[in-house]
């Protein structure tokens, strides 16, 4: 992240506007520049996405600018000591250990500035190394495992209609500690808040008693790693319900061309009943059946984004509905 113009012109202090670069809420944040560093941060009230928001990350970013133990060059370890060294100090590695010996990480900030989506993977191709590391590896890599299964592009990550939608299905997700991750949305805590206010309803997957599923309006605390029991169930109910005829696609309307293998899905689900997901999960069969039976229309727009078509009431996404398994 640049945040400051050329030092000729800088006075002793000035305001710069910027997008914070530590996650992808991209919060505006109004910084104070005295003497060529940051001294002062705070939310940009005139930021039309984040309107003033602010986490605690983005309040310490110039204590995390201007902390001295930023890693500024390559550091190299002999034994249980770390010591900097220069660009060409890592030929002297790679001559005596080979390129094996060096590891990478792209931290958070590279994902959201321009440089960092130039010139990083051109860093790794020279260094020549396979051992990359990142903030991804660690936080949301099945997610980009798993939309690229389901869409073809490990970066085709539906991102939820939190202003719009009139239901909210969250698993393993604590927004209001963690601010979100993948959704783009500065304010969880706010935007649920409206969600709520506009008599849309949150439910909450997670086996932890979290500030998130205090808020929710049913919290499933279920056992950890049943998450594809209980989902398994929701979809057995939405087609047992008749809400989805498996048998035509047809009725899918504008969807029916990016959907395949919908017949096959009521054989390969029919053992996992709200009976059977309820042992595995821990909890009432009837809460599992609960959990979907508000995924119907409200007073407001199922639906928006540009000219795209409005989905069929028998999609499997259904109108006025959302799903979110941010961090």
């Amino acid at each position: 992240m640049n945040t400051l113009p050329p030092a000729h012109s800088a006075p002793d202090s000035h305001p710069a506007y910027r997008v914070c670069p530590l996650c992808e809420a991209t919060c505006g944040l109004e910084l104070t520049i005295s003497g060529g560093a940051i001294s002062g941060v705070r939310g940009d009230r005139d930021d039309v996405f984040s309107k003033g928001f602010i986490c605690p990350k983005g309040a310490a970013f110039d204590r995390l600018d201007n902390d001295p133990d930023r890693l500024r060059r390559p550091m190299v370890r002999g034994g249980e000591r770390w010591r900097e060294v220069g660009w060409s100090g890592l030929r002297g590695v790679v001559a005596a250990h080979g390129r094996q010996a060096i590891g990478i990480y792209l931290g958070n900030p590279n994902v959201h500035t321009l440089a960092g989506g130039l010139y990083a993977a051109g860093l790794a191709r020279a260094l020549g190394s396979p051992n990359v590391f990142s903030a991804s590896t660690v936080d949301q890599m099945p997610k980009h495992v798993s939309c690229g299964l389901m869409f073809g592009d490990p970066l085709a990550i539906p991102v939820p209609d939190l202003d719009r939608t009139g239901f909210l299905l969250m698993l393993g997700a604590n927004p209001l500690e963690s601010n979100g991750s993948l959704a783009t949305a500065p304010d969880w805590p706010g935007r649920l808040k409206a969600l709520k206010a506009r008599g849309g309803r949150l439910v909450v997957v997670d086996p932890r008693n979290t500030r998130t599923a205090a808020m929710a309006d049913t919290h499933l605390a279920i056992r950890p790693g049943t998450d594809s029991y209980l989902l398994a169930a929701i979809a057995l109910e939405i087609l047992s319900s008749g809400s989805v005829d498996s048998g035509d696609l047809g009725a899918l309307g504008a969807l029916a061309d990016r959907v395949s293998g919908l017949e096959e899905l009521p054989g390969m689900l029919a053992d996992f009943t709200p009976n059977v997901a309820a042992r595995v999960c821990g909890i009432p069969a009837r809460r599992s059946r609960g959990s979907h039976g508000t995924w119907r229309p409200r007073q407001r727009p199922p639906y928006t984004g540009g000219s795209a078509p409005r989905p069929p009431s028998s999609a499997l996404s259904r109108p006025g509905s959302s799903t979110s398994s941010t961090c």
